[in-house]
């Protein structure tokens, strides 16, 4: 067949270049530059992107008005082959903000709010009389939020859906959703948590059967992939909802209980010889070689190496401040920089190994494929752990898997991100394959949003933010559910929710309140603190003299060092200034008072008494940006030395500027591009030394400033320099290259 003979609907993604009012047509450029001739019809409506619990969003003007040149917009319509074209009529229109330069979820809040209407949605899903009891929890939740009728109870869903609540309250401050996580975290601890004292670890059910009264404990896995052998995996998001809720409280039970499971890890999981930990071990000898374990013997993936980072570790170092969660999340980071590059044969990252680090392509279902969300969480979580402790490697492998993924993982057409690709392409193919479908998961949308977002925050590389915006853009588009609430497990390849089997469910053994709560959480703290600059408050309420010396650490994640400060804090509504804005921390007052052992609660495996309060503590806390600060970032090669340059050029921040600019001149690149999209102001001295330093090139029209604002320019002007510089409003890789 060589000719398309029949219609089609389909979905384009792309940023409006014109609009003919007398043909009702405009002009659509795609992520990847290929240009769409859209039409519209009698019937054609539009629509701006909506927040849960929003109304409809009616841009309450004309079409014609409100397509502009630079907008940004989902055109979902029909393709007709006519007259040896294929032509594309809109029928509904989703703009993205009102202007060019709007983005709604862009607003302080957006995030936020989206968080407050999810754990609604669970709240009321699993507590529909308000009463929170977790024997009543069920896994499985109906499209509309009703439970599905089981006995099963599963531990990490259960967790995934306390971190969510406790998330929430740290967003929104609802004392209810804390209670549910506290109250879920004692239900875990009382019915699903084994305590081996001869050994000093803990370990986790995988699940238990509530039948009436009676329980039944699960303790090895009944997946198909893990049938009766305890996966790393398994024991991982078993802490990720109680390590969120002890950032909130400071529980030392949870910490207590989070180092025994880490102890597990360090006795059973890990591989002393060539390093890291084994993804399965038997239940009988807790062995990673027993032959009990078939395909899972002595194996090692993404999800037993790199899963610890953003699950659970991140949040306890966060918490704590201890060296010993640094040093293991930087193993971490080591390991996925040596053993998980495999770019001589495939554009994604290796996920699975053996024992000996040689790569696994046969395993389940896995094979020789590719997850798009994991190689986007491995950029992310590199640069967390590289603001923890700087390593270029970290960076140099986040930058590449960003400037990767969009050519294999994404969507460049209709926005959005795939979810399991072929790694290498066989004879003759141009695409690489997907294994089942090209349908999209809500969970690898968060791995994009949140990878470009702190990629942008850190590098202030505009690539970074054009791609969070589209990622962005496609999630709250195409996934929240106006009508029921919650968002959608996966949508289709043109954003339409795919609603078949388990994917039409809003909880699953898959689905919970963990990574949709976690894009709120983090996005709100990613756009307002690292890019839009705006302040915004977490709360905490910790147990008198829980928190070693009574340090709170509030600051949201592992951020670029020096970028946030507190700027307010308030204790039980009142202003509080024992607070270091600095390092993050509020030294609380000392409250304690130590229960006797006979009135100790009967927790399962605590020999410590609780400590309680006089009074209730809730620490309102107001983080800020530090202000803008300014930084150079060099990308560095034969041909071009490029120099991105963000915030002030004072002349404090000359000498930063001035050892960059050395570099180069000494490189001797063809052109040397200065990327000053960011740079708000220019000292005299720095623009003079750039003045200086262009008399030092050896090849003419060399030196290239891109984006520079009136203020930039005007200082330029006057030191005599702007005259000797070839100036672009954006940047130009093709005039570049010519």
């Amino acid at each position: 067949m060589d000719k398309l003979s029949w219609t089609f609907s389909d979905t384009i993604a792309g940023y409006v270049t014109s609009f003919e009012r007398d043909k009702k047509t405009f002009g659509l450029r795609t992520n990847d530059d290929r240009e769409f001739q859209v039409k519209l019809t009698d019937a054609t409506y539009a629509e701006l992107v909506q927040n849960l619990d929003e109304p409809f969003q009616d841009p309450r003007t004309p079409l014609e008005s409100i397509i502009t040149p630079g907008s940004y917009l989902f055109a979902c319509g029909i393709f007709y082959p006519e007259a040896g074209e294929i032509k594309f009529e809109a029928k509904r229109i989703i703009l993205a903000g009102r202007n060019t330069d709007e983005y709604r979820f862009e607003v302080p809040d957006w995030w936020i709010r989206q968080i407050r209407s999810l754990a609604e949605f669970y709240f009321n899903a699993q507590f529909p009389d308000g009463t929170i009891d977790y024997h009543t929890y069920r896994t499985h939740l109906t499209l509309e939020g009703q439970k599905i009728p089981a006995t099963r109870q599963e531990t990490d869903s259960i967790s995934r859906m306390i971190y969510g609540f406790a998330t929430a309250y740290m967003l929104t401050g609802v004392d209810r959703y804390l209670e549910a996580a506290e109250r879920g975290t004692e239900y875990l601890r009382e019915h699903l948590r084994a305590l081996d004292e001869d050994r000093d670890c803990v370990y986790w059910y995988h699940g238990m059967d509530v039948i009436g009264n009676r329980e039944r404990k699960i303790y090895a896995s009944q997946f198909g992939d893990d049938f009766d052998a305890i996966p790393a995996y398994e024991q991982i998001y078993a802490l990720v909802g109680p390590i969120q809720t002890y950032r909130v409280t400071g529980d030392p039970r949870i910490l207590q209980d989070a180092e025994k499971t880490i102890n597990l890890f360090n006795q059973f999981f890990v591989d002393r010889e060539k390093g890291s930990y084994f993804t399965h071990i038997d239940p009988v000898n807790f062995d990673p070689r027993d032959e009990s374990l078939g395909a899972n013997r002595a194996r090692k993936s993404w999800n037993s190496v790199g899963d610890h980072a953003p699950a659970y570790l991140i949040n306890l170092w966060l918490a704590t401040g201890d060296k010993r969660f640094e040093d293991f999340l930087v193993n971490i980071a080591d390991t996925i920089v040596e053993h998980f590059t495999d770019y001589e044969h495939s554009p994604f990252v290796q996920e699975r190994f053996h024992e000996d680090w040689s790569h696994d392509t046969t395993w389940g279902w896995q094979q020789n494929r590719a997850v798009v969300g994991h190689n986007l969480k491995i950029a992310w979580n590199l640069m967390r752990i590289h603001h923890l402790r700087p390593d270029e490697r970290y960076t140099e492998l986040a930058r590449k898997i960003a400037a990767i993924m969009p050519t294999v993982g994404m969507d460049r057409q209709r926005g959005g991100w795939y979810d399991t690709m072929e790694r290498v392409r066989s004879a003759g193919e141009e695409w690489h394959r997907f294994v089942w479908h090209d349908r999209k998961a809500w969970w690898q949308q968060e791995q994009a949003i949140l990878a470009y977002l702190i990629l942008y925050g850190s590098l202030r590389q505009p690539e970074y933010r054009q791609l969070a915006r589209e990622s962005m853009a496609f999630y709250n588009a195409f996934f929240p559910d106006h009508d029921n609430g919650g968002v959608y497990f996966n949508v289709q390849a043109t954003g339409i929710p795919f609603l078949l089997g388990t994917e039409r469910l809003k909880g699953s053994r898959s689905m919970s309140g963990y990574h949709s709560f976690e894009l709120c959480y983090l996005a709100a703290v990613y756009s307002n603190l690292l890019i839009n600059k705006q302040p915004m408050n977490l709360y905490f309420k910790p147990k008198a003299g829980a928190f070693k010396d009574n340090v709170l650490r509030v600051f949201p994640d592992i951020l670029p060092p020096g970028s946030v400060r507190i700027e307010q804090v308030w204790l039980n509504g009142d202003h509080y200034h024992d607070f270091d804005p600095v390092a993050g921390t509020v030294t609380l007052p000392s409250m304690q008072q130590q229960q006797s052992l006979t009135q100790r609660p009967s927790w399962a495996g605590s020999p410590y008494p609780m400590p309680t309060t006089a009074r209730e503590l809730k620490v309102c806390v107001r983080l800020a940006p530090t202000g803008t600060l300014f930084d150079a970032l060099l990308d560095l090669s034969e041909e071009v030395g490029q120099l991105v340059l963000c915030g002030d050029l004072s002349e404090v921040a000359a000498p930063a500027f001035k050892a960059q600019m050395e570099k180069i001149v000494a490189a001797q690149p063809r052109r040397v591009v200065l990327r000053m999209e960011d740079l708000q102001t220019i000292a005299e001295i720095p623009a003079r030394m750039l003045c200086f330093f262009i008399d030092k090139f050896t090849t003419n029209d060399a030196i290239y400033v891109v984006g520079t604002n009136e203020k930039v320019k005007e200082t330029l002007q006057r030191v005599g320099v702007w005259e000797e510089l070839n100036a672009m409003e954006t940047y130009d890789e093709v005039r570049l290259r010519s």
